[in-house]
C-alpha cells in the first residue's frame, strides 16, 4: 500500500542484472518511475522499454518517494503510451516525460489508465510496440 523507491528500483536492478540477454522492459504506472531510477549499470543492459501510463509521483502523496522524477535521456529506444484522460498523470506531463527521456510518444484519446478497470484485456497495439522494441535484440 505504501511503495518504497529503494525496494522496488534494487528488485528491477537485480532482475535485470541477472538476465542471461539484453532486456526488454515492460512497465505500467509506478512501474513506468521505477524504471527510470535504475542506475547506469542496469540500464546499461536495456535495449527498449515499453512504458504504459506513467505515474506522476509528485501529485499523489503516497508516491512521494519516487519523486522528482529523472529527466534526463534514456541511454536505450523507449515508447511512452499515455491517455488523453488518466487520472494519474496528465498527458501534458507524461509528453514532458516523453520528451526528457527521448521516447517516441503515443497519445491514446479516453483511454483511461490503460488498464483493465480501462477496458483493457488483450492489447494488439501494446504487442506491436512490444514487437518492435524487441526486434531491438535481434538486431
Amino acid at each position: 500500500m505504501t511503495p518504497v523507491r529503494a525496494a522496488w528500483v534494487e528488485q528491477l536492478e537485480k532482475t535485470v542484472l541477472q538476465a542471461p540477454h539484453p532486456v526488454v522492459i515492460v512497465a505500467h504506472s509506478l512501474g513506468c518511475i521505477t524504471s527510470i531510477h535504475m542506475r547506469p549499470e542496469a540500464a546499461a543492459k536495456v535495449c527498449g522499454a515499453l512504458l504504459v501510463a506513467p505515474a506522476d509521483p509528485e501529485r499523489r502523496a503516497i508516491l512521494t518517494d519516487f519523486a522528482p522524477v529523472p529527466a534526463a535521456p534514456l541511454p536505450y529506444r523507449s515508447i511512452v503510451v499515455a491517455s488523453s484522460n488518466d487520472p494519474y498523470c496528465p498527458i501534458r506531463l507524461a509528453g514532458a516525460y516523453a520528451r526528457a527521456w527521448g521516447s517516441d510518444f503515443v497519445r491514446l484519446q479516453n483511454a483511461g489508465h490503460i488498464n483493465v478497470d480501462s477496458g483493457y484485456g488483450e492489447w494488439p497495439l501494446g504487442m506491436a510496440l512490444l514487437q518492435s522494441l524487441a526486434g531491438q535484440i535481434e538486431g
